[in-house]
């Protein structure tokens, strides 16, 4: 399996680049096994609600389609305004510090959810669960990124979202055996939720090393102008235009799912079952795909990631019939995307972001995204409650392939600058 590699770093890829294809990446650090345990006990809380609050908020509170958008674009927006915040924090006052606030905070929320039933404090409480996980996602791939050798990121991304999903693969199944054997079934799961999360936290605090080791020890300290410095670099610009371009047209999971639910006239209590699917497929191709983004390129796979997306909206708006097959299909090009994408997007940032800002540019091009999600779920919500789930699904697959022909423009290589000819 994946040890501790105690080896000096080589020197970072140049900016805006992929590292080498076919370079043989180094064993996961330490490091990254151990942030990857915190991110799966905490995604086992985060899930556990996330399973069930569609269901939770459209059946049993009464919500439009409307909005649980506006909600879910709280849930999902919110986290893009406290990004650049949680970067440029851990550049100056260190990582693992901004992101047990970060963890914290979220923890803090699950169980509060127990006392709010309207919409306006079931906003309040996602929007600071969401600022929570704002604050700690940059910190915590910086971390990730400044730990392992350039050429392996993009396996060491893969390994910790691997370990992440697997405890989004448990956090629904938990939350469906919760709501099968309790009388009061969602206040059972935000309740235990809560616990869960603390133990993330405190695996966090005792056993995350506070100062990376490698290429990043030596790193100069930030730059007091990071967002000018990195705004600068084309590549930077490049990556979050195609972030925030396939942002526009990424229908949230929840909307998918409901879709799915729909499709199959599933019954509520094996609703939290559908995101077993998407999880089971990320969890089994996130290494693999990582690795394979070493080799190919980063930037290649995050575009190809969202053709298997672009192929599960075609699917569940073409008129199939309902069967089991097409809810394991589409559910597998759902984990494949999000394979393909998650960490792969957070590789390549780093390869264009200096050491000094490293959690600032992770921040610059995750918060892109986020914001153009939080805008699709809005918009979303709004089609699907003016024409019908599949008619709004429809327009966001049209819109999804003409982004991704837009992205591949934005990220095409640069032609080389014409070497001067020397004075005679």
């Amino acid at each position: 399996m994946y040890l501790t590699d105690g080896r000096a770093a080589p020197p970072t890829a140049a900016p805006g680049r992929d590292s080498a294809p076919g370079r043989r990446a180094a064993v996961v650090p330490g490091t990254v096994l151990v942030l990857g345990t915190v991110s799966l006990v905490t995604d086992v809380s985060s899930e556990m609600v996330s399973a069930v609050l569609p269901l939770y908020l459209v059946t049993g509170l009464g919500l439009s389609p409307l909005g649980f958008g506006l909600l879910d674009g709280v849930y999902n927006g919110v986290s893009a305004l406290v990004r650049l915040v949680g970067g440029r924090l851990s550049d100056r006052s260190g990582h693992k510090a901004v992101a047990a606030v970060g963890y914290g905070l979220s923890a803090v929320c699950k169980p509060l959810l127990l006392a709010v039933h309207s919409l306006p404090l079931i906003g309040a409480v996602l929007a600071a669960d969401r600022t929570g996980k704002g604050l700690r996602t940059a910190p915590r791939d910086a971390l990730i990124s400044l730990s392992c050798e350039p050429a392996g990121r993009g396996r060491a991304f893969g390994v910790h979202r691997a370990m992440d999903t697997a405890g989004a693969l448990l956090g629904p199944l938990v939350a469906f055996l919760i709501l099968r054997a309790a009388a009061d079934g969602y206040d059972a799961v935000f309740t235990a939720s809560g616990c869960v999360a603390a133990l993330g936290v405190l695996v966090l605090l005792l056993f995350v090393p506070g100062r990376t080791r490698g290429p990043s020890a030596a790193r100069p300290p930030a730059s007091r102008a990071p967002m000018r410095e990195l705004l600068r670099r084309p590549a930077v610009r490049r990556l979050t235009g195609c972030a925030v371009v396939l942002g526009l047209t990424t229908v949230s999971d929840s909307f998918l799912y409901l879709t799915l639910q729909r499709r199959l006239t599933l019954s509520e209590s094996w609703f939290p079952l559908l995101p077993l699917g998407t999880a089971g497929t990320f969890l089994l191709l996130a290494v693999p795909l990582g690795a394979v983004a070493d080799r190919i390129g980063r930037r290649r796979l995050f575009l190809c990631g969202h053709l298997a997306l672009l192929g599960a909206y075609g699917l569940l708006v073409a008129p199939l019939g309902d069967s089991p097959a097409l809810a394991c299909l589409v559910l597998a090009l759902h984990g494949s995307f999000y394979a393909a994408t998650d960490g792969v997007l957070a590789a390549a940032t780093a390869d264009a972001v200096p050491a000094a800002v490293r959690g600032t540019g992770l921040a610059v091009v995750q918060t892109g995204q986020a914001a153009a999600r939080f805008v699709c779920s809005i918009a979303f919500g709004a089609a699907w409650t003016a024409w019908g789930d599949r008619t709004a699904l429809g327009a966001a697959a049209v819109g999804l392939a003409v982004a991704a022909a837009a992205g591949a423009l934005l990220l095409r290589p640069a032609p080389p600058e014409p070497t001067p000819e020397p004075a005679r």
